[in-house]
């Protein structure tokens, strides 16, 4: 009998060291995280300080609404910029999103193939393409065919640089969805492709939004492709098929200048950027992701889409 105590007071003396180790390593995982985030946050808000600090004090009614001045004047505003901005982000979501949505859905779902394989390979090395060859290429299969610089090509530079990371992405996100999902759909006999956009893309969404968010942010600051495709211009939108302004072109050439009222105008042009990529994310997320009670416009529209299939 007091050789089972003694065992007892044995193990309970080692699961004792053995959960106070644990919850050391744990204390001490949890301090390394958060350091590291504190870390990762410190530069990104020196940025956006430096940002607002320098920028706000531009930024005026006329500044956002006029087209820009003389050089060196320090009248007009950034109107065309911001109006081109908005045109050139939304025809290049138009064109890169669908894609990179049914590309992502293909590897997902049907990806256990040498096809897949190779567009999952292709596709990765695509991503990480420098986006100024995307622009040179873009440059020579429309603008040097169509013989002059227009809307359609900066478009299509950026929705290149776009659908690889929605495409990734999705892939991703569908792939986190359990299988017993796809087991349930199956079991109650439903084919394959409603089970996909009815219940694995319905639970995905969240994921597939985050993605798309990230290829308009990245497409959003990129200046490269729009010098080899829209060029600029100091006037508001006419068409499709002349220079344009964006405000990454807008703030490389105001960096350029020496004068003070320029630089004033470039920093106000970034603080623009920055509200408008935070405005397109709040809005996207608050439309389209989870609302409270109606699981938001984009779940609706696949329950609405599944309904009428069935």
């Amino acid at each position: 009998m007091s050789t089972t105590n003694e065992r007892r007071q044995e193990y309970r003396a080692m699961f004792k060291q053995n959960v106070e180790k644990r919850l050391v390593v744990d204390k001490v995982v949890r301090i390394i995280v958060f350091a590291c985030v504190i870390i990762a946050i410190i530069p990104l808000g020196s940025i956006l300080v430096e940002v607002f600090k320098n920028g706000i004090a531009a930024i005026s009614y006329e500044f956002l609404t006029e087209t820009p001045g003389a050089i060196g004047s320090g009248e007009g505003g950034i109107g065309p910029a911001i109006q081109g901005t908005l045109i050139i982000i939304g025809l290049s979501s138009l064109i890169g999103v669908p894609i990179g949505v049914m590309s992502g859905i293909f590897l997902s779902e049907y990806g256990d193939n040498k096809l897949a394989k190779s567009i999952r390979f292709f596709n990765d090395v695509f991503m990480e393409f420098p986006s100024i060859v995307l622009g040179i290429f873009a440059f020579l299969m429309i603008v040097l065919i169509l013989g002059h610089f227009s809307v359609w090509a900066g478009a299509f530079a950026l929705s290149l640089i776009m659908f690889p990371i929605v495409a990734r992405t999705t892939e991703e996100s569908l792939k986190m969805v359990p299988v017993t999902y796809r087991e349930a759909g199956t079991a109650l006999g439903l084919k394959k492709w409603v089970i996909t956009f009815r219940i694995v893309i319905s639970a995905a969404k969240n994921g597939m939004i985050t993605g798309i968010l990230l290829s308009v942010s990245r497409i959003g600051g990129e200046t490269a492709p729009l010098i080899m495709t829209i060029l600029g211009s100091s006037q508001f939108f006419s068409s499709m098929d002349v220079p344009m302004d964006a405000l990454p072109l807008r703030i490389w050439r105001l960096s350029l200048l020496p004068y003070d009222s320029a630089q004033l105008q470039g920093w106000g042009s970034a603080l623009v950027l920055i509200f408008i990529i935070l405005g397109i994310n709040l809005a996207v997320r608050y439309f389209f992701a989870n609302k409270k009670g109606k699981n938001g416009i984009f779940g609706q529209l696949i329950k609405k889409g599944g309904k009428t299939k069935n």
